[in-house]
């Protein structure tokens, strides 16, 4: 039997749960790298989300808390990068392929 890693499995799984961090993730995958501003700006134009930027920041902070999104600075800036590395336990624990399935 596979153990849940506790607070990091519940962490990501929690982050996963909105519906608004879900729209981020995808915005970080479709164009990385990007600010503040302009994911608010897409999760309006193209989601139809019109969350203040105080609210998708305290969404942000969810998905960073999770490591699924990584911050850089440069200057004035803070630049969003998405981390799929905490998705991978959870790939490997339902999607690989094990003997005897």
């Amino acid at each position: 039997m596979l153990a849940y890693r506790r607070g990091v499995d519940d962490a990501v799984f929690k982050a996963l749960a909105d519906v608004t961090r879900r729209a981020i993730l995808d915005e970080l995958t479709e164009q990385d790298g990007q600010t503040l501003f302009e994911v608010c700006a897409r999760l309006a134009s193209k989601h139809g989300l019109a969350s203040s930027r105080q609210a998708v920041s305290q969404h942000l902070d969810v998905l960073e808390s999770a490591g699924l999104v990584r911050t850089r600075r440069e200057g004035r800036y803070k630049f969003l990068h998405i981390d799929t590395a905490p998705l991978e336990p959870i790939v490997e624990r339902w999607l690989t392929e094990r003997p005897g399935r």
